[in-house]
């Protein structure tokens, strides 16, 4: 199987479950805190049929990925009403957090099952189905980390941004809100655009490529103190 395809097998999935698993998080979090919205719409669905965007889920992330471009991509988003919550500045950064934090879990638990399968299969041959759950194990760990740390920058539409917006004053956090309508035309221009055109510009890499690094090999000793026995 050619290497390429073989790489894009084994990211798809993790990707997609990555994203999926992120935005119902949004979800499950804002219904037990008072806003039913996404309950109501039937989008609390683990279907990733539900959730997907053919743009952002697979053709953007699959493209960057293949330019050596940082990989980032997003589902169709969980609708949250901030106004129904019960304490609506103060949830809104529950709700928000609530992404990150099912990606780090999701994370957790990939290390223990590829400490698992390293322990039950030491050395799989390449291309072998041990071998291909490994590497979407691996891969799941690395995409669920950088999902986390990458959405916390505090740029709209990321969740940091509503993170920001909840800690900030009243004032201020209206006038940060004003961000939004620019919000996605900033993060395209600041980590797509400038790379391209300014050389070393990488302020994703600047930004979180060395804590995505220390996380990623912490997950990764977990998975290698089990794989010990």
């Amino acid at each position: 199987m050619n290497d390429t395809i073989y790489q894009a097998a084994a990211l798809i999935v993790p990707l997609i479950f990555a994203i999926v698993f992120h935005e119902v998080a949004h979800g499950w979090v804002a219904r037990a805190l008072g806003d039913p919205t996404a309950s109501q719409l039937n989008r609390l669905s683990l279907n990733p049929l539900r959730h997907v965007d053919p743009v952002g889920t697979i053709l953007l992330p699959g493209a960057l990925k293949l330019l050596g471009l940082p990989v980032f991509g997003w589902a169709k988003p969980v609708p949250v009403d901030f106004r129904r919550l019960n304490n609506p500045r103060r949830d809104m950064i529950l709700v928000a957090a609530a992404g990150p934090g099912m990606n780090l879990l999701m994370a957790l638990l990939s290390s223990v099952l590829l400490g698992l399968l390293a322990l039950a299969v030491p050395a799989p041959a390449v291309h072998t189905v041990p071998h291909f759950v490994g590497l979407s194990l691996l891969l799941f760990i690395q995409i669920n980390i950088f999902l986390a740390l990458f959405n916390l920058i505090p740029i709209p539409p990321f969740d940091g941004s509503h993170i920001m917006e909840g800690l900030l004053p009243e004032r201020a956090a209206a006038a940060y809100g004003q961000l939004r309508k620019v919000g996605f035309l900033l993060v395209i221009v600041l980590i797509v655009v400038l790379p391209q055109v300014i050389p070393g510009f990488n302020p994703v890499g600047q930004l979180i490529g060395a804590p995505v690094n220390w996380l990623t090999q912490r997950y990764l000793d977990i998975a290698g103190a089990i794989a010990g026995g």
